[in-house]
């Protein structure tokens, strides 16, 4: 039988009526209370470091919960994170950079209603986690959540309320979970060729700016004493627009001059990005060799950023290691962008 850590975080799965709305009251252990039939696959053992709505949960809380899972790796067979979804995106994306090429599943799941009520997803996704993660076959980073396994760079909340409110972005749901079994649509634990990986740095000091129409460079003169790199949100495909009284383009160059990282994502949730489609976005990454998110999803991006220059400002390692696919994050990058400068 599998010996599993519950790490309790707070969110929604954890919460209960105050006058002033929901917020977390319910401890790790009542958790398990609630969903007694964990007994018949796996043991269960409880951590709460924090109790948080995940509104509240940053690149802090990322590392702590990275920490704290490096320091009891060897004890247990896999863990589960009970988390608040509104951030669970995020944290997923974040551990995946911070512990990579787990043998061990890393689950984090939660609710769209607590734990306590008599109609709720909490029951159910807390068992699935739980299930899924005393599975041999299940490794690495991902989100278990309405019946259905995310990897941990591919999560996206796509519904406030819904039940099943993750979906997989530009790549299939590595398994689900239907009556209480697991169907695995990818199996391939037996291709992890490198031990276990964790990371202690992340640089937090990343924005991520979303153009709107009217938008110029303003907005990046204005915010370039406070951050070390920015990820723009583009429209379609990828590209800047060449209006305003401060152009993005005399920006773009005052950031990379001084070695601050300028990243170009895309507003659009399917099929990613590709700038050398239109001549707006073509001119300005080859004028200043940008770096684009290509199939990624936000989330993903912006963890990924965090990571790598937490490792790194050297602009040819940061290309190098950005490019480089880590828990399915990339899969579209064409071969000649991943060279070094």
């Amino acid at each position: 039988m599998k010996k599993i850590l519950l790490i309790a975080t707070g969110g929604t799965i954890a919460s209960g009526h105050t006058d002033k709305g929901l917020a977390p009251r319910i401890e790790a252990g009542e958790l398990l209370g609630y969903v007694a039939e964990y007994t018949e696959f796996c043991q269960v053992e409880v951590v709460q470091p924090f109790s948080l709505d995940s509104t509240n949960v940053y690149a802090r809380h990322w590392l702590e919960l990275a920490g704290l899972i490096e320091a009891r790796y060897g004890e247990y067979d896999g863990f589960v994170i009970c988390h608040g979804t509104d951030t669970m995106a995020f944290t997923a994306a974040a551990l995946s950079y911070l512990i990579q090429n787990s043998g061990k599943p890393i689950v984090i799941t939660g609710s769209q209603k607590p734990i306590d009520l008599p109609v709720t997803d909490a029951r159910t996704n807390l068992l699935d986690g739980l299930r899924f993660a005393s599975q041999e076959k299940a490794h690495g980073v991902n989100i278990v959540f309405g019946g259905n396994v995310i990897a941990g760079t591919r999560a996206k909340k796509e519904h406030s309320k819904r039940y099943d409110a993750f979906s997989s972005i530009n790549y299939p749901n590595v398994a689900v979970i239907r009556d209480g079994k697991v169907i695995f649509y990818i199996d391939d634990k037996d291709r992890i060729a490198a031990p276990v990986s964790f990371y202690h740095e992340m640089n937090d000091k990343v924005l991520l700016l979303k153009l709107m129409p009217g938008m110029d460079g303003t907005a990046l003169k204005h915010l370039f004493p406070y951050y070390d790199g920015v990820v723009i949100e583009a429209f379609g495909v990828g590209g800047l627009p060449e209006y305003g009284e401060v152009s993005f383009f005399t920006e773009i160059r005052r950031w990379t001059s001084a070695g601050r990282l300028v990243m170009m994502a895309t507003q659009v949730t399917h099929e990613g990005s590709d700038m050398e489609v239109y001549q707006v976005g073509r001119a300005i990454k080859e004028a200043f060799r940008l770096m684009e998110a290509y199939d990624m999803t936000l989330e993903a991006t912006v963890a990924k950023v965090m990571w790598v220059l937490g490792q790194t400002r050297d602009p040819g390692e940061f290309r190098s290691l950005f490019y480089r696919t880590v828990n399915r994050d990339l899969l579209l990058v064409p071969e000649s962008v991943s060279e070094p400068l």
